[in-house]
């Protein structure tokens, strides 16, 4: 499969290169394989992307301007929708490529959908196997990723236990400790 990036070579708009150089970047980042198209030199690469933008997609005037994006022959978007399915860490999903192995976007499905092989959910094993496979998945897990909710429960204990305390109990920084100091020193005046 490869992705179509339809652009303008000879674009008089910054906005527009900049979108371009934008999502060409990321592509080549992620290492996705793509092939620019140029619409400014090529009337048929124009032609092509007109009327396969689906037209609920078009701008009111009815001619989108580039970056479009396709994988092959089917619609994925425009820039704004690429812009979005970067900042969701959905663009393989966008692009209608399966995650490469060990990416954040393939363990989000694993989680969501279980096992996925070729961008296929892969059924048909039984209640034991899939616990197997979700607790091998879970080890190739980042450590990060397991570690947050313990963080998290952590974190909440301790401001559970420091709401616990009574005010005699030792400061637990230094400011509370020069805090506490000026209003002894206020009390005794």
């Amino acid at each position: 499969m490869v992705i179509k990036v339809f652009l303008a070579s000879s674009s008089g708009s910054t906005a527009i290169k900049k979108k371009q150089q934008d999502v060409l970047g990321f592509l080549e980042a992620l290492k996705v394989d793509y092939a620019p198209l140029d619409i400014a030199c090529n009337e048929d690469n124009r032609m092509w992307m007109r009327e396969n933008v689906p037209v609920e997609k078009k701008p009111t005037n009815g001619i989108p301007l580039p970056p479009q994006i396709f994988n092959e022959e089917s619609y994925c978007g425009d820039y704004e929708t690429f812009f979005d399915a970067k900042e969701d860490n959905a663009v393989y999903a966008f692009l209608g490529l399966p995650p490469p192995p060990g990416s954040k976007e393939a363990k989000e499905a694993y989680l969501e959908n279980g096992p996925v092989e070729n961008g296929t959910i892969v059924n048909g094993t039984d209640d034991a196997e899939d616990e197997e496979n979700l607790e091998a998945e879970e080890e190739n897990i980042d450590d990060d990723t397991l570690k947050a909710p313990v963080k998290e429960e952590e974190a909440q204990e301790e401001a559970e236990d420091e709401e616990a305390k009574g005010e005699d109990d030792q400061p637990v920084s230094e400011e509370e400790e020069e805090l506490r100091q000026l209003e002894q020193e206020e009390e005794d005046e």
